[in-house]
């Protein structure tokens, strides 16, 4: 059996139940081949065994009180990956969906990630099962309280630094660093994602959004192809999703989709952004309200979509951006996008593509950004805020987003240069995995058996 598969299979014994972990290192280590026949070191300091199993794994019980004075339990989750590069950055994800294999799958896929951005961070990521959905203030802020009471006693601005993820914005992140603050007693950039009035960074909030774009407006540039003026799908009416279509208007694309759990927007005349804004990050209603102000726009609810289906993608489209969660995106609707003229794709979201749907984007050659290179602005911002935090200074809007688009850039030069050395030119998915996967590799074997 060769050594990627024999690795694979251990994994699948060791953590039994997680599968989407194992779609996460199925992809990278079946990338890792060519890497490994090339290079026997990874092998004999058996790196791939090592970078699989996470340094640390933390759990623990999240105890809080809703409004109604009934006693409520959830599940907090850290799992500190590598820090070999750095210290532990990755998000938290609170959302009822959060297990074990969850967190596990968006902390190796950071390892990977934060190694590309070219900067001095790990990998890690966390959360809860909570749904901040339909809970008060109050209630979200006792939540975050009592998780905060655990996580802070392994966290800190040079050990591990969380972020935000899905159900953890601004606000959640302002509750934990009250909590944090109070415990540790240390003020200190532990969590990024930060308000701008106590530490935070200019761009962070449109960084994961501005970053696909920018990714998928290299890919475009190194075909002679550009964005302006191109219908464009995004998924999701998250923080990626509003400014992957912010950022899209501002180099003159199209956006004419977004959706949420429960439906899809079809404006053709290009979504209302601030219509947007107002209602998910304001108002915080569904996109059954856009209609009603865009009555020329179309809402289809998730039970019409075509059997077996997303929505947003049927409709045609010159690039898509999945920016909602993972396996969004199918093999059927990969045919639909291809088969209606798409030519780009670029992963806002992490892994929002089934394997079937990654080797057909692959096996097409169009030009397709894998999660991990496409949508690592946001880990990239926060980094960035890390360093504003240490040595106490801010930059403006324009420096932090200057810096995000090189940022982008050098990963796309990176993960292409890397996949045309491979012999696989057009295959970034290869490109990145590889990439990411050596410079960790490579710090690992130079710091010991630790």
């Amino acid at each position: 059996m060769p050594y990627v598969k024999e690795v694979f299979e251990y994994l699948k014994r060791s953590s039994p139940s997680q599968k989407e972990f194992y779609q996460a290192a199925e992809e990278v280590l079946e990338s890792l081949r060519p890497l490994m026949e090339k290079y026997p070191k990874y092998r004999k300091h058996k790196i791939i065994e090592r970078i699989v199993e996470p340094e640390r794994q933390i759990l623990f019980r999240v105890n809080w009180v809703d409004d109604n004075g009934e006693i409520q339990v959830n599940k907090g989750y850290r799992i500190e990956f590598n820090s070999a590069l750095g210290p532990y950055k990755g998000g938290l994800r609170f959302h009822p969906s959060v297990n074990a294999g969850v967190i596990k799958f968006l902390g190796f896929e950071q390892i990977f990630k934060n190694s590309l951005t070219g900067l001095q961070i790990g990998g890690g990521k966390g959360g809860s099962d909570f749904n901040p959905k339909g809970k008060s203030d109050n209630e979200i802020m006792r939540f975050c309280q009592a998780f905060m009471s655990e996580l802070f006693r392994h966290i800190g601005a040079n050990t591990d630094v969380p972020a935000g993820d899905i159900g953890v914005g601004g606000r959640e992140i302002g509750y934990m660093f009250g909590m944090y603050k109070k415990l540790a007693n240390k003020y200190e950039g532990v969590l990024t994602g930060k308000s701008l009035r106590w530490g935070g960074s200019l761009v962070r909030t449109e960084a994961t959004g501005y970053g696909a774009v920018y990714f998928a407006k290299y890919m475009l540039e190194d075909k002679g192809e550009t964005l302006e003026g191109k219908k464009c799908v995004v998924s999701g009416s998250g923080n990626v999703s509003i400014y992957t279509i912010e950022k899209l208007y501002h180099l003159g694309a199209i956006p004419v989709t977004c959706s949420d759990s429960n439906g899809m927007i079809y404006d053709e005349e290009g979504i209302d952004l601030e219509l947007l804004k107002d209602l998910k990050e304001v108002r915080r209603e569904r996109l059954t309200e856009y209609v009603k102000q865009r009555p020329h726009a179309k809402y289809t609810p998730l039970e019409e979509y075509p059997e077996d289906c997303n929505g947003v993608y049927t409709i045609p489209c010159y690039a898509a951006f999945p920016s909602a969660t993972q396996n969004e995106l199918n093999l059927n609707d990969a045919k639909n996008l291809l088969a209606n003229g798409c030519v780009c794709i670029s992963e806002g979201a992490n892994m929002p593509s089934t394997p079937e749907a990654v080797d057909l984007f692959v096996e097409s050659k169009i030009s397709y950004g894998p999660g991990k290179a496409a949508n690592a602005g946001g880990v990239a911002t926060s980094q960035l805020e890390m360093a504003q935090n240490a040595s106490m200074v801010n930059w403006t809007f324009e420096e932090v987003d200057e810096k995000l688009a090189q940022i982008m850039k050098n990963i796309y030069v990176s993960a292409s240069t890397t996949a045309a050395e491979f012999g696989e030119p057009t295959n970034l998915v290869l490109g990145a995995n590889i990439a990411g996967f050596r410079k960790v590799a490579d710090a690992m074997i130079e710091q010991g058996l630790v």
